[in-house]
């Protein structure tokens, strides 16, 4: 294979790169998308699982714009959806026939029978859901677990604590140490840890907010019966259990993280797959928690775009076409494929590593031992991880520029594809 490095053939690229620090703070809007080195490449398009660099490059992508792109890029029914709504018109600033038809489609697979309330981003879904909570319970604080990320605001970005002290600290300027101390951190996998804290707080908390598997801390699956622990200690102390599937909503299944691990949440959290590619969050829980939200009850929500009727159309494209099944079964191969040849690649390399996957997501840590605990994942090697992101870079082949991120395939991974990334990750290894 011929390896191109980036400074030879990124020059409109490097171009807009230059002209991007100067607008943006970083020169991006969404910090790892920095993490590409030495500079990003830009896109012009996308199709199947391939996107198109302005230099004219083309990358197989396990990146899917971090998980949203289940069915890959361009799917034709996505894009026919969206031309049909965007003849009729794209904001009005009323409801609309295809929003009831989402909420119908999603509520078949989550809280069947209950509510849902669209909104426009993930970050805006964990919010709404956990004020609900608050409204819901009349208690203050939350549960969150460390490694698990739910968004960028206030309530959330808290690091931390040791066992002894558990209170949130904030994680980022500009989070007040008042609202981050009503954020209680838990461990990730350790249920024993989370009873604790409720032992200690259990009146005055009105939630417990879980990742099913994290995402985000690269991809780290819940233990046996942890999930199921949760469930247990949130209905014995009178705790609301939120469940965050906007990453696993739809990805590990029609049903998600709750399907495929057996558990009940009292309110889940979607985004990313339900919209298609755009943007669009969305809170579910049963009728007599939803009705506590504005304008039936006095937890306030509201949004201009909340059910845009792009995201709604293009939300509702991808899930008929998930329903037939087909891209779940050429995701999870290519996963799987993928998966194996980095254990194979690593281990002929003689490095430590780990493979973590759950179903189409998954992450290669160059640790010894498993990484059950996100702090196993922060002892890994992220600069070789570096390494060999920029090698299948060269080659043709994108991964997530981030170790504490996810590799993802999609309904568009089909054979061909993978074959070509299972040779780019030997001769990548090889170059290590």
């Amino acid at each position: 294979m011929m390896v191109v490095t980036a400074e030879e053939t990124w020059h409109k690229s490097a171009a807009l790169w230059s002209e991007a620090q100067r607008v943006f703070p970083g020169g991006v809007n969404s910090p790892v998308r920095a993490a590409v080195k030495p500079y990003p490449f830009y896109v012009e398009g996308g199709d199947g699982a391939y996107i198109y660099s302005v230099d004219g490059v083309r990358f197989i992508d396990y990146v899917l714009a971090y998980g949203p792109l289940m069915l890959g890029h361009r799917h034709p029914r996505v894009l026919e959806a969206l031309k049909k709504q965007a003849e009729r018109g794209w904001l009005f600033g009323t409801p609309t026939e295809v929003e009831v038809r989402l909420a119908k489609k999603i509520l078949q697979y989550y809280h069947r029978g209950g509510m849902i309330r669209f909104v426009n981003s993930g970050t805006e879904a964990t919010m709404t859901a956990i004020r609900l909570a608050r409204g819901v319970t009349g208690r203050r604080f939350i549960v969150k677990f460390n490694g698990c990320y739910h968004g960028a605001h206030d309530n959330v970005l808290v690091a931390a604590g040791s066992a002894a002290a558990h209170y949130g600290t904030p994680t980022s300027l500009g989070v007040p140490g008042e609202v981050a101390g009503l954020t209680l951190v838990a461990r990730y996998n350790d249920a024993d840890m989370v009873e604790k804290i409720l032992k200690e707080y259990s009146n005055d908390v009105a939630a417990i907010i879980v990742e099913p598997v994290i995402g985000n801390a690269g991809v780290i699956p819940p233990r046996d019966g942890f999930l199921k622990a949760l469930r247990e200690i949130a209905d014995k102390y009178g705790v609301l259990l939120i469940i965050d599937e906007i990453i696993t909503g739809f990805r590990l299944g029609l049903g998600g993280a709750q399907e495929r691990y057996g558990v009940r949440a009292d309110i889940t959290t979607l985004g990313k797959i339900i919209g298609g590619g755009l943007p669009i969050g969305a809170v579910v829980a049963e009728r007599e928690i939803m009705e506590y939200l504005t304008p039936a009850g006095k937890v306030f929500n509201a949004g201009t775009f909340n059910a845009h009727p792009l995201a709604m159309a293009a939300g509702l494209a991808t899930i008929e076409v998930l329903e037939t099944g087909e891209p779940y079964s050429v995701a999870e191969y290519a996963a799987a494929k993928v998966a194996e040849a980095l254990e194979d690649a690593a281990s002929r390399k003689g490095v430590d590593y780990v493979v973590n996957r759950v179903a189409s997501m998954l992450q290669i840590f160059f640790h010894k031992g498993p990484v059950e605990y996100p702090e196993d994942a922060m002892k890994s090697n992220k600069m070789l991880y570096q390494r060999l992101h920029e090698e299948l870079l060269k080659l043709g082949v994108f991964i997530a520029p981030s170790q504490l991120e996810a590799i993802f395939t999609s309904g568009a991974h089909h054979k061909e594809v993978v074959e070509s990334t299972l040779n780019a990750i030997e001769e990548a290894f090889k170059r290590l």
